[in-house]
């Protein structure tokens, strides 16, 4: 029996069930960095069934589904085709799989749902936890394997019995509806999970030679498919399921056993395998992430650089650039029909509906605009803060390709203190004396925000606008001192904001929540985080973590 708590125990279990059921399995995320270790494991990936065969983020569609060959083609005359991974049976390698995006990653789940012969390998080199393989995709395999600290034991998996094994080991009514239950206890919501439990359940027991499941091969498939999926730990008062209806025999005897035992022995070993950390707080109460990736701005398409997308069809207009072998497969199968339509023409006829154009994915950088409230008694409080912030957040951009601008709003107007910028020393000097004091024209610091927002995005960057405020708005747009058309000029200027697609953030300093704030949040469609009496890194760890910011 293996030690279920130790990560290279179950990652070596996982790869052997993997051996005996490839396919039923669905596969695996391996997170790791580039290591001898690693190394081990994919060299032990040679003992599944099938063949290993490599893919990358960037992988062509043809290459995967098999397509037209465009050498052949045009060498014969004959429309001929070549073969993709899918087409044979194969356990695929996806390298880098922390980089792949939706599309492809909706193709490879498309294919584990309907096909049995093939097993997906995501290995995820991320270097931290807002970079992961894609959801879709890791619901789908069974196992995640991250193993920790240095490897003390041998990696080496005996080659599998083949997929047809494991239907051989019957699984009664109550063990499909232990495991069930035990997802629910962990908050595992996807119905793939207790599905893949009780097929690594059944592999355990082939592994072992036995035709019929018992507690220990529960535990093992607990404790490799449920805890990745995991979003909360059981409370101890909830984990035993109703009893059923006690049954008494003829002496009148209650003869029905509770499973609390048996339930807390497959609790436990999930909880075991959990990793540290897992169900610790991330997000603050009140916020949701907003942005994934470790501080690059939002996906945009472009014909110039970045990640190479799939061709499009398009038009030569001078700014896009062809994809002269797209080009070419799109007009090949066709030039038998048109040699006949147009026989008096030599070589190939391409028209302008082949024409097929580049397309690349970069990340835009992203700009944080801070609002700050400055006026008040407070102010200087809130401006030293925002300061401080502004310093801790400027000292990361470099890694995390940010910029940052300050915006105070006080008396009747606002100011640009800081125009976006990535210098530490100029953000120092800027920021040095800020004044403070007078009204709160909260709508005026939006409006600046606006306009920096339109202008940053039209630059090709990703603005956020973070609002610190203690929402006692009460000067309008106008100048005047009217509170109810201030809080409806910050409140129409803050949906024009959500209708431009920006993020935000609206941070309520105040002693007391206040309800006109959360409002404010809404219309914005930012989260809302009351933060009264924040220091600069509490305000910094806010601002990351609700921005998605590791």
């Amino acid at each position: 029996m293996i030690d279920l708590g130790d990560s290279w125990q179950r990652a070596h279990l996982a790869l052997r069930l993997l051996a005996i059921d490839p396919s039923g399995l669905g596969g695996a995320v391996i997170r790791m960095r580039a290591s001898p270790d690693r190394d081990a494991l994919l060299h032990a990936l040679g003992a599944l069934p099938h063949p290993v065969r490599r893919i990358h983020p960037a992988i062509a569609d043809d290459q995967l589904f098999g397509g037209l060959d465009l050498s052949a083609t045009l060498k014969t005359g004959q429309v001929s085709f070549t073969k993709g991974f899918f087409q044979s049976p194969a356990t695929l390698l996806l390298i880098m799989a922390e980089r792949c995006d939706r599309a492809l990653a909706g193709k490879l789940s498309q294919q584990i749902d309907q096909t049995t012969t093939h097993c997906l390998i995501a290995l995820d080199e991320g270097a931290d936890d807002q970079e992961n393989a894609p959801a879709s995709l890791a619901d789908r395999l069974a196992f995640h394997i991250e193993p920790a600290g240095r490897r003390p034991i041998a990696v080496s998996v005996p080659a599998g019995t083949g997929p047809d094994t494991p239907a051989t080991v019957k699984a009664s009514g109550e063990d499909i509806q232990t495991l069930s239950d035990l997802a629910t206890h962990f908050g595992i919501s996807s119905l793939r999970a207790p599905i893949l439990a009780l097929r690594a359940a059944r592999a355990h027991a082939s592994l072992h030679g036995r035709v019929t499941l018992d507690q220990s091969d529960l535990e093992a498939a607990a404790a490799l498919v449920y805890p990745h999926r995991a979003t909360r730990v059981p409370d101890p008062q909830d984990r035993a399921s109703p009893p059923p209806a006690p049954s008494q025999d003829a002496n009148g005897t209650d003869d029905t056993e509770t499973a609390l035992p048996d339930g807390d022995m497959l609790i436990d070993a999930v909880k075991a395998a959990l990793p540290p950390g897992l169900l610790e707080g991330g997000v603050p109460a009140g916020t949701t992430s907003r942005a994934s990736g470790a501080g690059a701005g939002q996906a945009r398409k472009s014909n110039r650089r970045g990640r190479p997308l799939p061709s499009r069809p398009g038009r030569l207009d001078g700014r896009n650039r062809i994809d002269l072998v797209a080009t070419l497969r799109a007009a090949a199968p066709w030039q038998t029909i048109r040699r006949k339509a147009r026989p008096d023409v030599a070589g190939l006829i391409i028209r302008p509906a082949d024409i097929r154009v580049k397309r690349h994915q970069d990340h835009s950088d992203r700009l944080l605009i801070f609002a700050v409230d400055a006026s008040g008694s407070a102010a200087m409080s809130r401006l030293n803060e925002a300061k401080g912030a502004v310093e801790l957040l400027l000292a990361e951009a470099y890694a995390a390709r940010d910029h940052v601008a300050l915006i105070s709003f006080r008396g009747i107007a606002a100011d640009v203190m800081l125009p976006p910028t990535r210098s530490l020393v100029q953000t120092k000097r800027r920021l040095a004396e800020l004044p403070g004091g007078g009204g709160t024209p909260l709508a005026a610091g939006l409006q600046h925000a606006a306009q920096m927002a339109h202008q940053a995005a039209s630059r090709g960057l990703s603005p956020t606008v973070v609002v610190l405020t203690d929402g006692r708005a009460n000067i309008a747009l106008d100048g005047t001192a009217n509170r109810a058309q201030a809080t409806k000029d910050a409140d129409r200027i803050a949906a024009m904001l959500r209708g431009q697609g920006v993020q935000g953030l609206v941070i309520d300093m105040s002693t007391r929540p206040q309800a006109a704030l959360r409002t404010l949040a809404a219309l914005l469609g930012a989260p809302y985080l009351p933060l009264p009496r924040a220091d600069a890194q509490r305000l910094t760890d806010a601002v990351g973590t609700a921005i998605g910011r590791p």
